[in-house]
């Protein structure tokens, strides 16, 4: 396993904070303001960067977990040129708008199992979705259990130990991306979400990852981790992030993390 970077940076900003009473699932208040747009960029240029990291035009089946809208399944079915496209969502209301993009989507708790047989798909890409999940073992096993012996995974989650975590901790402040209510956003003035609600109840983390424990845990279940990146360097932007990510790889925003089956 090799510990690289790439590009992208989380952008976590400031705001005021707003009344808390509010029901879980309640349609969530846009972030405004200059960090929260460049948090909105940094993620876009992550999926930017899971692309990158996913094999081109392989064919095949290709299975998105925690598909939400399908949108950015469909765009990692455009990279691996896929002939099928299955998804797995937890909510109803964005199965069914993925669903009317052309995706087979199953809507079902990936912590109950993957509804799918085994050795089925040559490639399985789960982004920002293990970190909300309590049994990330069951689902990584799953995720090999489904895979093809010649397939690949790519898993991207939060980095727990980003240096914007990290400095966090230092000033007495929740990281980021570890939530502690379930109603909402709390804990970290600098966040730019801070005091709004979750957007659904699929939104909330649970747990939060290093790259060598990420890489540990899909070892654990057959998995052989070939390689985990980081991508993303708050606060810069992304193309300074790039740069910052090259000389320090430990400390970037996100992983990205690229499986394949175990011999």
């Amino acid at each position: 396993m090799t510990l690289e970077s790439s590009s992208v940076a989380t952008a976590p900003g400031h705001g005021q904070a707003r009344p808390l009473a509010v029901e879980p699932g309640s349609p969530k208040r846009p972030s405004s303001g200059a960090l929260a747009r460049l948090f909105a960029a940094t993620e876009e240029e992550n999926r930017r960067a899971i692309l990158r990291a996913l094999p081109k035009a392989v064919g095949g089946r290709l299975l998105d977990i925690g598909t939400h809208r399908g949108d950015f399944a469909l765009r990692v079915a455009k990279r691996t040129a896929a002939r099928e496209v299955h998804g797995v969502e937890l909510i109803e209301r964005h199965a069914i708008v993925a669903r009317s993009h052309g995706i087979r989507v199953e809507c079902a708790d990936v912590e109950e199992g993957l509804p799918f047989p085994d050795r089925w798909f040559d490639v399985v890409h789960c982004n920002q979705l293990i970190e909300h999940l309590r049994d990330t073992d069951g689902l990584v096993s799953e995720v090999q259990r489904v895979l093809k012996p010649t397939g690949i995974a790519v898993l991207s989650t939060n980095n727990l130990s980003s240096w914007h975590n990290i400095v966090s901790l230092f000033l007495g402040l929740q990281p980021f991306p570890m939530h502690v209510s379930d109603r909402a956003i709390v804990g970290n003035r600098f966040n730019p979400e801070h005091g709004e609600p979750h957007e659904d109840a699929g939104r909330i983390h649970v747990r939060l990852f290093t790259g060598r424990a990420l890489a540990e845990l899909g070892a654990l279940h057959g998995l052989f981790p070939v390689r985990v990146r980081t991508s993303g360097y708050y606060p810069l932007p992304p193309m300074l992030a790039r740069m910052a990510t090259r000389l320090d790889p430990l400390h970037g925003a996100f992983l990205i993390a690229t499986f394949r089956r175990a011999k």
